[in-house]
């Protein structure tokens, strides 16, 4: 039995290994899912996909694999989006990043943005997703660490950042700006440290959990969807065809291009206003 697990920044640098059951790959891009369906695996998990200068997993590939009878897992980043677009289709959401996106309280799809190293470094995260400040900043509250105003200051600052520079030390610099409590924040920067949520991870690790669970007691969810061809899908299933060989498992290395820390930083200054004149 095995399980496609789409993870990079949201499970680096993880101290203890996977389940054996786990077939880890890089995020997720367009085309990457239909490829992993091809395999007949006995689920396929996704946490983390890339967005930007490259297509994103597309819904349709996640429709066509459970119409397969392949149950499809989503948490803690691209994973909880597309599970909450499409759990009524059969996707499960685990997590409360899934959970937020599901009922509305978010809706943006920068929360779960960030900026993070290649391959030969574990994908390392190099900036702070929204969802993790808000997870951090609500448990420093629930602490006593921080109050209303203070909280309302960091959040203010966060949002304010793009997020390939939304850093801890970045975040705190624009504090100082705003009415936040001095006391507060020197209590929040002596905390953070230790107390720091990562809930991207948690939930990552949460839908791992349950996978594996479901897969030892042989309870995956039976999926059963009706699944329509479009004139985009016949399209896109060419372009996928002609890049596979036929009856060959990709290798780890043969899933797709590689990103560099040198490209995605690249990235981010000729895309910046200084550079594009806007």
């Amino acid at each position: 039995m095995s399980v496609v697990l789409f993870a990079g920044p949201s499970l680096a640098g993880l101290e203890r290994p996977l389940p054996p059951i786990f077939d880890r790959q890089p995020p997720a891009r367009h085309g990457d899912v239909f490829r992993a369906a091809q395999l007949r695996p006995a689920a396929i998990a996704l946490a983390d996909g890339f967005f930007e200068g490259v297509l994103a997993v597309w819904h349709k590939e996640i429709l066509w694999a459970l119409s397969l009878g392949i149950p499809v897992f989503g948490a803690a980043s691209m994973g909880a989006l597309r599970a909450a677009e499409l759990d009524t289709y059969g996707m499960v959401g685990v997590g409360r990043i899934y959970q937020d996106y599901q009922s509305g309280k978010l809706e943006a799809d920068d929360e779960v943005a960030l900026l993070h190293g290649p391959e030969e470094v574990g994908y390392l995260p190099l900036t702070e997703p929204l969802v993790n400040v808000r997870a951090t900043v609500s448990a420093a509250q629930q602490a006593g660490i921080l109050g209303p105003c203070t909280v309302q200051a960091v959040m203010h600052s966060a949002i304010a950042l793009f997020y390939k520079a939304r850093t801890w030390p970045n975040i705190m610099q624009g504090i100082a700006t705003s009415e936040a409590s001095a006391s507060d924040v020197e209590r929040f920067q002596a905390w953070l440290p230790a107390g720091r949520v990562d809930q991207k991870r948690k939930d990552a690790l949460a839908m791992v959990a349950l996978v594996a669970e479901l897969c030892g007691r042989d309870a995956l969810p039976r999926v059963n969807h009706d699944f329509e061809p479009t004139f985009l899908w016949d399209r896109a299933l060419a372009g996928w065809n002609e890049e596979s060989a036929p009856a060959t498992r990709p290798s780890r290395s043969a899933w797709r291009g590689r990103e560099t820390l040198a490209s995605l930083l690249d990235d981010a200054v000729l895309n910046s206003p200084q550079r594009t004149g806007r």
